[in-house]
């Protein structure tokens, strides 16, 4: 099928032609016969790299040049960088134009848990991740109601107990707010994909054609062997397989991704593998990696980050959680342009990211569980792993490769993971965690105000596709008593939300978080508790909202010496021969990297003292923002008198400074760093920078910097020189 025969607006034909896209692929054929473009709902479940986003695309542009009825789209994602990556896309269709001469424009959301987000009803796209939409609901935010197209990508995450219950709440109430609107779902890998369809009263399209043929096999024994039991041989290049794989596929031409199973291995992986393919790499793209190499290692001055450009240096990198996302972003970009020839990553890079190599390297098929252990992976995220093969248009075929360790384990892992359907994904609505959350919402924005209409709602949820709603009955009063008694709800004449509980909602916080730390300050009322930093910052890690830190073995006795010293400053100290303690010094470790955080202690010295990483920090900065804020909140509800310390701490955890940096700190351009060399110098707020000179300024903090800051306060400026920017916490992720 080309794309000339659509029922596609001329400019939206146009604009792919001008892209070199003439043709279909079968699966996005079957898609248009299945009523993609005549407005149905569709589940397409179709591999990795054969065409999901065009399809979306398709919908999307068809319904907002609509002439009779202006359509507006919203694109659902899980992940925060898969919405940046849609949204650089979708960005492309600025040149597109509407019957009224703009082009169509396209908006990001993914932060700031209680805003309305008006202001996001004046693009054509929106993408947002689903908690951000939830947000948003909550908020009554307007422009919902005006949704022509909703995109559900990674629907298959319906599965997974953090993300799964509040992408099926939202999807539910937008089909309730917008009955009319279409609603495109997509995955590459669904084991019941008509349960989804029968959920969505969707048409589906199911399909294995792939671009580039995707081969799976165990390697054992200098051989991969295939499902077909074809066998492979791959000369030893060294006596780690997996790095004679990865120079097998470089001496080839192609790139690599090696799956490990903790962050430790893939660092590990990245240092040794990087160690001996250098050779294999030619000077003009060694020189490119340099420069790459330079630019991560300005990034920080953490020692992970030199170990990650020692390992660029050398074409190799890892990619975790750990690091910052300018790193992140950085390393995508340089396997992107092909001079990174092996990224070796825990399975975040398999969710959702469009990073294809030529052959996948799964080492690590083990993860560990807090309740189970090792236990070994599930076929659905091997699945998500080896569809990363085979690069559309640049690779021949793709390769995907389970390491094996003996005969037997090559034999398992072909009947356990090759040779094995997906598992069926199922609905995690039905716990009591889940539903708190989502009940009080669904009260709060008038979804439903008695138990008939709330258990209504609910048959509208996947959950009701695969389980009566009835069985949720008795966990709903359960919630109902819980938020009751919390004062977040009311049951006369049928269940509305009280003022707190609307709050609440807003603030999307867990309404059981919200309880302790309402209880929590009434605490440090009563008692007198010498409230401090660390009183509030403990208190948001004890909520579920906040993840809490492992404990390694020597944290132990400096967090124990280090509660018996602060114990005035605690709400609560649990026995220390109950099992509750040592959840207590858990929360109190993540407490402390807080602590250390706004009493700007360096991050190179907040990674080595608590073992954590660079982006775990700023990932912990930003709940903690997102925590204290609602602590604010809720106590300026209360008119509780630790309001003042918590709007104080919400300012220090936004930008890791004391409080005497934070009107410095307010002004673009000065990070915590450059705010106490001012500060040290003697320019202590916004009033003694107007007044300084402009050399004297650009001694301290450099005259790129300087420039800008002086003239964002109205300072005159002698000399101009470009401009660069430094960024506060909140610019990261």
């Amino acid at each position: 099928m080309k794309i000339q025969e659509l029922n596609l607006p001329e400019s939206a034909i146009q604009f792919y032609q001008d892209s070199g896209i003439t043709d279909l692929y079968p699966p996005q054929s079957d898609a248009i016969k299945a009523g993609l473009l005549d407005g149905k709902n569709l589940v397409a479940a179709i591999p990795t790299a054969s065409g999901k986003t065009l399809l979306a695309e398709f919908v999307m542009l068809n319904s907002i040049l609509d002439e009779n009825k202006r359509g507006k789209a919203l694109y659902i994602v899980p992940l925060r960088a898969l919405a940046s990556e849609k949204y650089d896309r979708f960005w492309s269709f600025e040149s597109i134009k509407k019957s009224n001469g703009r082009g169509i424009s396209t908006g990001i959301a993914t932060g700031d848990f209680d805003a309305s987000g008006d202001w996001l009803g004046n693009f054509d796209i929106i993408v947002a991740t689903s908690e951000k939409v939830d947000s948003l609901l909550r908020n009554k935010t307007r422009w919902l109601e005006e949704i022509t197209v909703v995109i559900a990508d990674e629907i298959h995450l319906i599965d997974s107990p953090d993300r799964g219950p509040t992408l099926e709440i939202v999807i539910a109430k937008l089909r309730r707010i917008n009955p009319d609107m279409q609603l495109i779902a997509l995955s590459a890998t669904i084991g019941n994909a008509n349960e989804i369809a029968k959920w969505l009263d969707a048409n589906l399209v199911v399909s294995e054609w792939r671009p580039t043929e995707l081969k799976e096999g165990v390697f054992f024994g200098n051989a991969i062997t295939f499902a077909d039991r074809s066998q492979r041989a791959i000369e030893e290049f060294h006596k780690d397989s997996a790095i004679s794989l990865a120079a097998d596929t470089i001496k080839e031409g192609g790139q690599c991704l090696i799956f490990e199973s903790s962050r430790k291995n893939s660092e590990g992986m990245a240092a040794r593998v990087g160690t001996s393919i250098s050779k294999l790499i030619s000077g003009e793209v060694k020189e490119k990696l340099r420069n790459l190499a330079a630019q991560i290692n300005e990034t920080s001055e953490v020692e992970s980050t030199k170990k990650l450009a020692h390992c660029v240096e050398n074409g190799s990198a890892f990619h975790h959680a750990g690091l910052v996302s300018e790193q992140r972003k950085l390393v995508e970009d340089g396997f992107r342009a092909g001079i990174i020839k092996v990224i070796s990553s825990t399975p975040t890079l398999a969710a959702g990211l469009n990073l294809p190599a030529r052959r996948v390297i799964i080492k690590g098929y083990w993860r560990y569980d807090v309740n189970f252990g090792q236990t070994p992976i599930p076929v659905l995220e091997y699945k998500q792993m080896a569809g990363r093969a085979g690069r559309p248009r640049l690779d021949p075929y793709g390769e995907s490769v389970l390491v094996a360790k003996t005969f037997d384990d090559l034999e398992e892992l072909m009947n356990q993971y090759v040779l094995a359907d997906v598992e069926k994904i199922w609905s995690k609505l039905g716990s009591e965690n889940a539903l708190r959350t989502h009940i009080l919402s669904t009260i709060a924005t008038g979804f439903a105000q008695s138990m008939e209409e709330l258990l209504e709602f609910m048959r509208a949820t996947f959950y009701s596709t695969q389980q009566e709603p009835w069985s949720l009955k008795a966990v709903i009063e359960k919630v109902i008593d819980f938020l009751v008694e919390k004062k977040f709800i009311k049951k006369e004449n049928g269940l509305s939300a009280t003022n707190l509980g609307e709050l609440v909602s807003r603030l999307y916080i867990d309404p059981l978080s919200a309880s302790m730390i309402l209880e929590g300050m009434e605490k440090i009322e009563e008692k007198g508790i010498q409230y401090t930093e660390l009183t509030l910052l403990h208190l948001a890690c004890m909520t579920p909202d906040m993840r809490s830190l492992y404990l390694r073995s020597n944290d132990y006795e400096w967090l124990s010496e280090m509660v018996m010293e602060h114990h005035m400053e605690f709400v609560q100290i649990p026995p220390q021969f109950k099992v509750d303690y040592e959840w207590f010094l858990s929360e109190v470790k993540t407490a402390c990297v807080m602590l250390d955080w706004i009493n700007e202690k360096k991050e190179e010295d907040i990674v080595k003292k608590y073992g954590i990483g660079e982006g775990d920090i700023r990932a912990q900065s930003e709940t903690m923002l997102w925590l204290v804020h609602s602590m604010a909140e809720l106590g300026n509800h209360i008119k509780s008198p630790t309001l003042s310390k918590a709007r104080e701490l919400e300012q220090r955890v936004e930008y890791g400074a004391s409080p005497e940096l934070l009107d410095l700190i307010q002004i673009r351009g000065i990070g915590r760093v450059r705010a106490r060399k001012l500060y040290n110098a003697g320019f202590r707020d916004m009033e003694a920078l107007r007044a300084a000179k402009q050399d004297v300024i650009a001694k301290i903090i450099g005259p790129k910097i300087a420039i800008k800051i002086l003239k964002q306060i109205g300072s005159p400026i002698s000399i101009e020189e470009p401009a660069e920017e430094q960024r506060k916490l909140g610019d990261f992720g």
